[in-house]
């Protein structure tokens, strides 16, 4: 499909904004500090810095980066761990282990069932070394678990290189020197080899804040911001939000989750003050965590200093009908195309809706095209907007999704679609790329021709579905909201009583910050894999006790069995969901 570069015959523009969202929960164990899972520092040397990288390229290209605070906070802990010596990921200390041979059964263990996780087909299969060693543990595994003390360390050795090169940037395998030697070699590495790959993902990981904090300051990205630990603010404040949208949902046991709207600000506060040490200047605005929002949300989220924010394009449909006494939205998706203003009795703010057909497009199906033909389907979806649009404004498209996760469905990691991608639009002459704020800015500028609509209505819900129902409604997800409001009513009671100090009394709040964040309820549900569900079931009971613990407070017992069991085999492996049925 050729790209058209003829002229709009209605000589509007249309304005493009791309918003890539970056967020890892935190996958740290707070009573020893060790990482459960390894999925902060993998994707960091294989997605943000290849985003980066993708951005640097195309100076001309604008976008939009979100990243989650508590995300920030992991890189940067990576970061200490490589400068101390002392590091607490298991994967990534054994990979620079000394002495392979000498591991015990449970690490030998680690090693096989960590370092196959990833999309096989773009990731494992293109790799003969690769495809060697997964074939060597399939025919252990088919003797018994207990087989693995015959493993040799040389077969560790290069199962733990082979991972982590496979989760290496594209724009790292073509750039590095150590990266291209250690993939021809293919096997029999060494010790100093091993340290080498270590040392180099020491390098990436420390570089990824300061990179993106360059393209902001040159004025090509905008990057935002999340509440901190990625919570959903509607839920916590009023349960009863996910009527809204599902007036017959079932909800929690428990009435309302306690002191909800002081932890809402303290998350809003903690991710301004982090943003504003880590970027050099308060956010913008934010995306709030699954664009959860709700007429109580963006009230708070505007007395935090946001101008704007953003949520599904569902949402926008719910509270226009709402509106127009539940009569047909109009013919046109014109409607889609613009911002919104929204009082919110205090000070109003703007918001934006994501044009959930675009954003799948590149979530889920661009994957299985050429790069370029998937570029030239993008662009060529944009021009019918454009030439579409009604009145005289320009529209104003917003693409908001999953920057990290989408990637490994890709081949090389999404290189050759986002190469073309973003060459195509830094070369369009009626399309440019912008970002929230400028949009928000020129809007004051008698010369824009984008005018905001208000909203008056707004329906709560998230950007799946428009809905709550990823996160609450259903048996499991219900039950995780009582263990958890079981755990904050005892947390209010222990704070109150004095009998922790300073230092207790933040790791605790530190602790119940992480319990209350979005993604344990996102993977309760039977559509999820039971590898996946069981991860991070056991997380989060790991982090409810802990909290516990923390409160000097015996964990109930219930927080022993499993509140979950999965049983889907989700799209994408369940870390993305499509945004409509």
């Amino acid at each position: 499909m050729q790209q058209s570069n003829k002229p709009s015959a209605s000589g509007k523009k249309l304005h493009l904004i791309l918003c890539w969202h970056m967020h890892q929960p935190d996958y740290r164990e707070y009573l020893s500090g060790g990482y459960v899972l390894p999925w902060t520092y993998l994707h960091a040397m294989k997605d943000y810095t290849d985003m980066a990288w993708h951005l640097e390229q195309h100076p001309q290209a604008r976008a939009v980066v979100n990243f989650v605070p508590i995300l920030v906070e992991q890189l940067h802990d990576y970061e200490q761990q490589y400068l101390t010596g002392t590091i607490r990921d298991p994967l990534l200390r054994l990979l620079c282990h000394e002495e392979l041979d000498d591991l015990n059964d449970e690490e030998r263990q680690h090693i096989l069932d960590a370092c196959f996780k990833s999309n096989h087909t773009k990731m494992l299969q293109p790799y003969r070394a690769y495809q060697h060693l997964f074939d060597l543990q399939k025919m252990v595994e088919g003797h018994g678990r207990e087989n693995v003390t015959y493993l040799s360390g040389q077969f560790l050795a290069d199962l733990l290189v082979w991972y982590h090169l496979v989760w290496m940037g594209e724009s790292v395998r073509r750039g590095s020197e150590l990266v291209a030697r250690l993939m021809t070699k293919g096997s029999q590495f060494t010790h100093a080899e091993r340290w080498d790959l270590y040392s180099l993902i020491g390098d990436i990981i420390a570089d990824i804040v300061p990179r993106y904090r360059r393209l902001a300051e040159r004025g090509q990205v905008e990057i935002s911001s999340t509440p901190y630990n990625h919570p959903i603010m509607p839920l916590l404040l009023d349960f009863n939000a996910a009527r809204e949208s599902e007036p017959n949902a079932p909800l929690p046991q428990t009435p309302h989750y306690p002191g909800g709207l002081s932890r809402v600000h303290a998350h809003l506060s903690h991710a301004v003050q982090s943003h504003k040490q880590n970027f050099g200047a308060e956010p913008y605005g934010m995306w709030p965590s699954e664009g959860g929002v709700s007429r109580a949300t963006l009230k708070l989220l505007a007395e935090h200093g946001c101008e704007w924010t953003a949520t599904g394009q569902a949402v926008l449909a719910n509270s226009l009908r709402r509106e127009m006494n539940d009569n047909p939205l109009p013919g046109s998706s014109g409607y889609l195309y613009k911002p919104y203003l929204v009082e919110t009795g205090g000070k109003p703010i703007h918001c934006f809706f994501r044009d959930d057909r675009l954003s799948d497009k590149i979530g889920f199906e661009y994957a299985k095209w050429k790069g370029d033909d998937a570029a030239a389907d993008f662009i060529h979806h944009l021009e019918q907007i454009l030439d579409h649009a009604p009145g005289e404004d320009d529209p104003v498209v917003t693409v908001i999704m999953d920057g990290e996760n989408a990637w490994e469905y890709y081949p090389y990691n999404a290189y050759y679609f986002l190469s073309e991608l973003y060459a195509r639009l830094e070369a369009h002459p009626d399309i440019s790329t912008t970002t929230f704020h400028e949009c928000v800015q020129a809007l004051g500028d008698p010369q824009s021709h984008v005018t905001p609509s208000k909203l008056q209505q707004l329906v709560a819900g998230s950007w799946v579905y428009g809905t709550f129902s990823t996160w609450i409604g259903s048996a499991d997800k219900n039950r995780g909201w009582d263990l958890l409001c079981e755990a904050k009513r005892s947390f209010d009671i222990v704070m109150a009583s004095g009998r922790l100090s300073d230092d207790e009394m933040r790791l605790a709040t530190e602790q119940l910050a992480d319990c209350e964040g979005s993604d344990w309820f996102w993977w309760f549900g039977d559509y999820n894999s039971a590898m996946s569900v069981a991860s991070f079931d056991a997380l989060f009971r790991r982090n409810l006790s802990n909290l516990y613990r923390l409160l000097k407070l015996e964990p109930p017992q219930e927080l022993q069995h499993a509140i979950s069991v999965g049983t889907g085999e989700s799209a994408a492996g369940g870390a993305m969901r499509r945004s409509d049925i």
